[in-house]
């Protein structure tokens, strides 16, 4: 039997004077609108939602409906006959206005023509929730007043469009909400019609335990924010945008397109920032030359341990790519890593006073690649050959790091709260997947 990781929720506690409110077809509120035109929703109020029913777009939280810190207001998507709530069109299928510490939680989301869900508050956590058929963008967070943003539990797919518009596409306010965090743990992003499948500019990354996958450019992009739409008193050097990325697996599907990862900047707004890769699984599967690490504009430093990048269907990957004349580095180049598995073919290879301890060879030894069954074999090179302490350039160390991971990604919409544990060995695997012995935990199943 699978050993799963029951991770802490959010324990909402009695507040005097909180309430509970229910919305659906034969309830007093038949729409969430109806019911923020009608109550003044405070901290620790919860709101219920009738599953198993559509619902019309155009829903807006306003920002006299938010909570407090610590005692948020709850939206909540109640499953009838196994089905979440459906809120489906308008321009932006749900809007979050300023309406701070809230959680929106067992939804359905389609159809917004502009937007899936427009981002525009701070301490918002949306969970437990399927967003997808979102012509244009998935999820956007706004440019000004947008704050810390949980992304969790949820599936997003079937989103983006063209070059600019994103399955996620995920901004802070640095002037508003300074020292916000965007917490993306335990998702399921794939199979993008445009666009990236995270693009992010927030001003501090956490990206743990997810899967991407399929996307129509990056999977990835990690950058700063848009220069050219930011409040009065912002400048590029105000703050310093830095990524932690842990334990996802990302799957590099388009031929089209040659690039996983981008950090740095794309032309509109740079990061000087950190980007730290540790302990992720990445299958290059397009069949064409791939770079992995596109590094781009400027940045401060890179570090990269306990990785694998496996190619699975031909091509060379290109491990670093940080050209001159397009990248500028803000304190020299600082590039580190350790431990990572390489494919033997492949180039743009850091050298030995970059990383150190690099394996390379023709298989990582997964279960089954083809199936994406990517734990490894009790033959596999991955095994125990993890660095334990992996650190940054000296005086480069990346701020609040996370290690060892503890969870391991999968390939579907996560349960809420059972995300599956990463077991413990005396030496940590490369990837995203440990092997304990004889036994493997993955996706499940063991």
């Amino acid at each position: 039997m699978p050993r799963l990781f029951l991770l802490p929720l959010l324990l909402l506690s009695a507040t005097a004077g909180a309430a509970t409110y229910q919305v659906g077809p034969t309830r007093s509120y038949t729409s969430l609108n109806q019911l923020f035109a009608a109550q003044d929703l405070g901290g620790g109020d919860v709101v219920e939602v009738d599953g198993n029913v559509t619902y019309a777009g155009g829903v807006v939280v306003p920002s006299g409906d938010g909570g407090s810190p610590g005692n948020p207001v709850v939206i909540r998507g109640i499953r009838v006959n196994g089905q979440r709530p459906h809120i489906a069109g308008g321009t932006n299928t749900v809007e979050f206005r300023q309406s701070n510490y809230l959680v929106f939680e067992g939804f359905e989301v389609t159809g917004g023509t502009a937007r899936c869900i427009l981002q525009g508050a701070h301490e918002v956590t949306v969970r437990d929730s399927v967003i997808h058929a979102c012509p244009a963008h998935g999820i956007l967070g706004t440019d000004q007043l947008s704050g810390s943003f949980t992304l969790e539990y949820s599936e997003i797919y079937d989103a983006g469009a063209g070059t600019s518009q994103h399955a996620l596409y995920i901004q802070s306010d640095e002037i508003a909400w300074p020292g916000s965090v965007f917490r993306m743990r335990y998702n399921y992003v794939h199979d993008g019609n445009g666009g990236n499948l995270l693009k992010c500019r927030h001003e501090r990354a956490e990206i743990y335990y997810n899967w991407f996958q399929g996307a129509a450019y990056h999977e990835l992009e990690l950058i700063g924010p848009d220069e050219n739409t930011q409040q009065p008193g912002w400048t590029r050097d105000l703050v310093r945008e830095d990524q932690d990325v842990v334990g996802n697996v990302i799957v590099h599907s388009n031929p089209a397109f040659g690039a996983v990862v981008r950090v740095g900047g794309d032309g509109t707004g740079v990061s000087k920032g950190r980007a730290r890769f540790v302990n992720n699984t990445f299958l290059l599967t397009s069949g064409t030359d791939t770079t992995v690490f596109r590094i781009f504009q400027e940045m401060q430093s890179v570090e990269m341990h306990n990785n694998v990048i496996d190619v699975t269907a031909g091509g060379v990957p290109r491990i670093i790519r940080a050209v001159a004349g397009e990248l500028t580095w803000t304190d020299g180049r600082q590039i580190r890593g350790s431990n990572n598995w390489i494919e033997s073919t492949a180039t743009f290879v850091p050298d030995t006073s970059e990383w150190s301890g690099t394996l390379s060879g023709t298989s990582p030894g997964f279960v089954d690649a083809s199936l994406y069954d990517l734990r490894p074999t009790a033959a596999s090179p991955l095994r125990d050959a993890g660095n334990a302490a992996p650190a940054g350039a000296p005086g480069f160390g990346f701020p609040n790091p996370l290690f060892p991971p503890a969870v391991q990604p999968q390939r579907a919409a996560t349960v809420l709260g059972a995300a599956l544990a990463r077991p413990v060995d005396a030496a940590i695997d490369i990837g995203a997947f440990e092997r304990v012995g004889d036994l493997i935990f993955a996706n499940g199943f063991q």
